[in-house]
């Protein structure tokens, strides 16, 4: 009964579903009985996570589109009538963002003001998550944990972008959705996410998997960076359970929430592609030269409002998700591995975990 049972048979709409984190959350709801239909361009990697779960042919629909086409984003969520949206479709690399700032905030605003939209013109929508990011916070590399009510910021044009969007769902509900009609509408800002199935550029894992595949050294550019590593079904529990709260509850947890490892539990860059390396077997590490472009230090959540409103607590430790991560892309490399069937076992192992740690997301 995960998550009270509440999307078995429920229409999900979901932006951004052929990307990393899309993907994931596309597989695991089909697995508990969702009608899944998202819309979403495609990653602009040679590998992706939707291709390897053949995601094209198993979800009920799939349109590759840009949301910032507004008639075919609205011709498409009244094709469909969901019941519930996760907006994931976004320009996600802080380092792109340097080189393409309009593309992300044309992207991360005004395309996310169009989904909500689109959402609002369409009467079958009870429920809307807003997926943002730990980075919507003015960061002054403290060591206590952002609050969900600290100040919206961002040194970079892409953490910028998500503080604007979290303005922009505050203002949103305030201006057009009382007491959670036509919808509720709520916000999931979640850490650093790893897991298989990510290609990214100038992300820390994926550039580590690439260069050991190979039998080339990565080189890291900021050792000493803590960030709040956690494994993508973590933050993906997060926004499932979310939306189940707002479908059986709405306006009450129309609200942000954080979506976290535990306090103080940040592991180091250099400690986290040294444990891949590890779990890999023989990956070369090496500090790299930093190239001038801004990167925070420190970045930490406070996960006490999730924990206490929604029940949702860490599974597992940034060890095992740099584990079960490397492990994904272990099976992948290997070529004989059912991809489909190892992913839905890591799914298993994640609900598994959290049942023997006395996590309950069923009611």
């Amino acid at each position: 009964m995960l998550f009270n049972n509440i999307y078995s048979n429920k229409t999900v709409l979901i932006t951004g579903h052929a990307g990393f984190k899309g993907s994931w959350l596309a597989f695991w709801l089909k697995q508990m009985g969702a009608k899944v239909v998202g819309y979403s361009l495609l990653p602009d990697t040679e590998k992706h996570l939707f291709k390897v779960l053949n995601l094209e042919n198993t979800l009920d629909d799939s349109l590759i589109a840009d949301i910032r086409e507004n008639q075919k984003l609205e011709t498409y969520f009244a094709k469909h009538n969901p019941d519930i949206v996760f907006h994931l479709a976004a320009q996600p690399i802080v380092r792109l963002s340097y080189s393409e700032p309009v593309e992300t905030y044309e992207t991360n605003i005004i395309g996310t003001l169009k989904v909500l939209e689109a959402a609002r013109k369409t009467p079958s929508v009870k429920a809307f998550v807003n997926v943002t990011t730990d980075k919507c916070y003015e960061n002054k590399e403290k060591k206590e944990g952002y609050k969900e009510d600290e100040p919206m910021g961002g040194y970079d044009i892409y953490s910028s972008s998500k503080g604007c969007s979290e303005i922009l769902t505050s203002s949103y509900r305030r201006s057009f959705l009382t007491d959670g009609k036509p919808y509720a509408l709520a916000s999931g800002r979640a850490g650093n996410v790893i897991g298989g199935g990510d290609w990214a550029k100038d992300r820390l894992i994926p550039d580590c998997i690439k260069a050991f595949q190979q039998n080339e050294t990565v080189f890291i550019r900021n050792p000493l960076a803590t960030r709040p590593w956690q494994h993508v079904l973590e933050p993906l529990a997060g926004y499932l359970r979310l939306g189940q709260k707002l479908l059986e509850e709405g306006s009450k947890y129309a609200q942000g929430y954080n979506f976290g490892p535990e306090m103080n539990k940040d592991v180091k860059v250099c400690e986290v592609a040294q444990k891949v390396s590890e779990v890999w077997g023989n990956g070369k590490v090496e500090v790299g030269k930093a190239d001038g472009l801004h990167e925070a230090n420190l970045l930490q959540l406070n996960i006490e409002k999730a924990e206490k409103e929604l029940g949702v607590k860490p599974v597992y430790s940034a060890e095992e998700a740099i584990i079960k991560t490397t492990e994904w892309y272990k099976a992948f490399y290997k070529n004989d591995t059912d991809m489909v069937d190892f992913t839905k076992k890591q799914i298993n192992e994640f609900v598994a975990n959290a049942q023997a740690k006395n996590i309950d997301w069923s009611l």
